[in-house]
């Protein structure tokens, strides 16, 4: 009888080869597919645009903030021991050592702008963040609609061009077509205001950006009537991130609208506050376009309406001392350093959130 033959399977294929493997010694081996020759040098440049394909995206970045960032920088710092007329070529650049930064710091200008500028930058920051917090609260309170829309209205003098802003209040502070001096002219002459206002007929007409007395007030309000909007946004959105059943559970318990700020809104807003006062400190003491533009390029500059920053623009483009300037410029930065720091040392770790 003719035997029937099996299917071979593969289970059973493999069965045999792994025998006759083991009988022979030897474990085949998985073929191995060659590369293609590459020299060395290939493959390093490979892998040196494969590696470095991530500086190369970012490296315009690089090349541009190294060449207006950080060489500045080490400019400045090269050139305050050196002194050089710019018109005159960089041929013309002698080293002096420390003598610009010892003029600087025995010239009485100096600390007489320095003042100017402590003093505005206090009157009109002060002011800001006192009227800032509680119109902020304020605009909370209202809703969200209204909210958004003054808010807006608010901020717009931040965005609005300094030049234009200091141009506009350069001409309502005019002696005699100004509209402040208009307008309290009316108040004074009134047959009903004039017994509260008839006195300022005496000082008629006040010359605000002209009288030492006066001209630091008068850059003050420019610079807080545009800065403030900037400081209620940030406080509005503080305030929006406070829980309103904070104000709902102390409402319960009797707590006025003034309780209700004081002791759950301003607490909780110390990271914010710390945050929009820094940026005071730091902006208020570089102060340069509202002074300049309301003294007319520093035409009408009194002892009290130049700031540092614009003393060092008439050292280094009027007087083309740029190493004296340079040097003005770093003892400002030291300034500035110095203040922020002692507030940092005060309120920074309260304002960041930490422990007490």
């Amino acid at each position: 009888m003719r035997p029937v033959s099996r299917p071979v399977t593969y289970s059973s294929l493999v069965l045999v080869m792994t025998r006759q493997t083991e009988l022979a010694g030897t474990v085949p081996e998985a073929p191995i597919r060659e590369p293609a020759s590459v020299t060395d040098s290939d493959s390093r440049l490979k892998a040196f645009f494969q590696q470095g394909t991530p500086y190369w995206f970012v490296s315009p970045y690089i090349i541009i903030f190294g060449i207006f960032g950080i060489f500045p920088i080490f400019f400045m710092i090269f050139l305050s021991f050196h002194t050089w007329n710019p018109v005159a070529g960089l041929a013309s650049m002698q080293y002096v050592g420390l003598e610009n930064y010892v003029l600087s710091l025995t010239d009485p200008t100096l600390w007489r702008t320095m003042w100017n500028t402590v003093v505005i930058a206090f009157l009109s920051g002060v002011s800001q963040h006192l009227v800032a917090l509680p119109m902020a609260y304020l605009l909370v309170s209202l809703g969200s609609r209204a909210r958004h829309w003054l808010t807006t209205a608010y901020f717009l003098p931040y965005v609005t061009s300094t030049i234009a802003v200091s141009m506009i209040f350069y001409i309502m502070y005019s002696p005699e077509s100004g509209i402040i001096n208009r307008l309290l002219f009316m108040l004074a002459s009134g047959d009903i205001t004039g017994y509260l206002f008839g006195w300022i007929n005496n000082f008629m007409p006040i010359r605000w950006l002209q009288e030492n007395s006066l001209i630091r007030y008068s850059i003050s309000f420019v610079v807080f009537w545009k800065y403030v909007g900037f400081n209620i946004v940030i406080y509005a959105a503080g305030l929006s991130t406070i829980n309103k059943e904070l104000y709902e559970a102390a409402k319960i318990d009797g707590a006025s609208s003034w309780q209700r700020f004081r002791f759950i809104a301003l607490p909780l807003l110390k990271p914010f506050i710390f945050f929009a006062v820094t940026l005071t400190i730091i902006g208020n003491m570089n102060l340069f376009d509202e002074p300049y533009v309301l003294t007319r390029g520093l035409q009408q500059a009194s002892s009290s309406g130049m700031t540092i920053s614009n003393y060092l623009y008439r050292i280094g483009w009027e007087w083309l001392d740029m190493g004296s300037a340079a040097a003005v410029s770093w003892i400002l930065f030291v300034v500035i350093g110095i203040f922020t720091g002692i507030y940092f040392w005060l309120f920074g770790r309260e304002g960041m959130g930490g422990n007490q």
